[in-house]
């Protein structure tokens, strides 16, 4: 068999559904021919402004006459393997024993409450997060009132990787399981699709759907955001915020050169333009991955493209075991859902504040998210604490010991200091944070004894 027919073969056998094979075999193709993915500067230009959120006139009430044709969708596919995680990385623990799970979930009950609207909450889930997920929603009996024949929670798609000196499918067979990948969250529509949830939504008379990370607490539903694009009669919306230094490695936004807007990730850019990729005052926006979808003109562009997105591809090098650097070099070929952006002519971004964006990637954001930096308020939100004046912190804790969950709940066993007043802090070494501990300014704490330092019941400070 030719690796095209090879492919065909191992993804019939893994009982994929027919969309799914055809959108695979779409990108697989453009593999063969060539393609890379890539989004040069010739092809795009800087987008120079966007509508700003926070000065455009009061669209609440709209927002809350479309609630009863809205939904929230969280993305929750991912294990969180860079901080050694292997369960969804939606079950850490962020406060008073509640995990991201539980919080977005007190979060959707906290609206059906407020505004007596069902506002149904949907998961799409990986193979690998799903038994997790649905043994945390058994907990919630109230959560399935209000569905309205919508499910709690659906899968994405899985792809074979592909090795990248035969293009045949990889086989790996000390662990066939890294022999699949997850197509990327442009899966999203496709994954809609082959479960049948997009029509369950339409049939319940869904129009708008709120897309977002599980880990990412400041994505909320929220009723002026959602008024405005219910208003506007846009057909797809993506939030986006202003980058700054931290966020130059993340996909952002520009406009096209033949007109329209474009996601751009790193993974898209190439190596000699790394650079101009990463220059915040160019590229001003990043995609915050808050995403608004009007369902009916989704069903509809979707039935224009029989059932493909067409999204552009992004070709990720990998080798077929993360954890092997030896292991076969292999294609992993994803799509991004914010790229769904070409696909609509009247497609907009809106730029939103910082406080609707407050991911978790690493033990450094979780430390963060579980100190005083952030407060969980009465609507079950968590939003930047406002003694802090609007600043961000900069943390960085030194891999060696905190880049695993294991090493970081070691050493911070009865939870974060207080950084209410700290600018930024560096950890150096080993160190175990106990009871009381308060850190102030630039603090930089080193420990280069081959033992562990243990602080508690003390002030740090650092430079002003």
């Amino acid at each position: 068999m030719t690796p095209r027919e090879q492919v065909i073969d191992k993804i019939k056998k893994d009982d994929a559904p027919d969309l799914l094979l055809r959108t695979f075999l779409h990108y697989y193709d453009q593999l063969e021919q060539g393609a890379t993915g890539m989004i040069d500067q010739s092809m795009i230009q800087p987008l120079e402004t966007a509508p700003d959120l926070e000065k455009l006139p009061d669209y609440r009430q709209p927002g809350i006459n479309a609630l009863s044709r809205a939904a929230v969708l969280k993305l929750n596919g991912g294990l969180g393997t860079g901080m050694g995680l292997d369960k969804a990385k939606s079950l850490l623990p962020v406060r008073a024993g509640l995990s991201f799970l539980d919080i977005i979930i007190e979060q959707v009950l906290h609206l059906r409450n407020a505004l007596q609207k069902p506002l149904p909450l949907i998961f799409m889930n990986s193979f690998s997060t799903d038994a997790d997920t649905q043994a945390v929603l058994q907990k919630y009996k109230k959560l399935p009132a209000g569905q309205a024949g919508v499910p709690l929670a659906f899968l994405q798609n899985r792809v074979p990787k592909i090795l990248q000196d035969t293009l045949a499918p990889a086989s790996w067979p000390a662990n066939p399981e890294k022999e699949w990948c997850p197509p990327g969250h442009g899966d999203l529509y496709t994954a809609m699709l082959t479960t049948g949830v997009l029509e369950q939504m339409l049939n319940a008379g869904i129009e708008y759907l709120f897309v977002s990370n599980s880990d990412n607490l400041g994505a909320t539903l929220d009723a002026g955001i959602l008024g405005y694009f219910a208003q506007e009669r846009l057909p797809f919306m993506m939030e986006v915020a202003d980058r700054t230094a931290a966020d130059r490695k993340g996909g952002h936004i520009a406009r096209l050169r033949t007109g329209g807007l474009v996601l751009r990730e790193s993974a898209q850019c190439p190596d000699d333009e790394t650079a101009s990729f990463q220059d915040i005052t160019k590229f001003k926006y990043f995609n915050t991955n808050n995403l608004w979808i009007n369902l009916p003109a989704l069903q509809a562009e979707l039935q224009r493209r029989d059932g493909i997105p067409g999204l552009p591809l992004i070709r990720n090098a990998k080798t077929v075991d993360p954890g092997d650097a030896t292991s076969p070099q292999v294609y992993q070929l994803e799509t991004a859902m914010g790229a769904a952006l070409e696909c609509f002519e009247d497609a907009a971004v809106l730029r939103v504040p910082r406080t609707r964006f407050a991911p978790v990637k690493t033990t450094d954001d979780l430390l963060a998210l579980w100190s005083d930096c952030f407060i969980l308020d009465d609507d079950m939100i968590i939003k930047p604490n406002p003694a802090r004046g609007g600043k961000n912190i900069d943390i960085r804790l030194d891999p060696a010991h905190y880049k695993m969950i294991s090493g970081f709940l070691e050493r911070f066993p009865d939870g974060a200091p207080s950084l209410t007043e700290c600018t930024s802090l560096t950890v150096n070494g080993d160190v175990r944070f106990g009871k009381n501990v308060r850190i102030y300014g630039h603090a930089v704490i080193a420990n280069n004894s081959p033992g562990q330092m243990v602080i508690e019941n003390r002030e740090f400070r650092g430079s002003e």
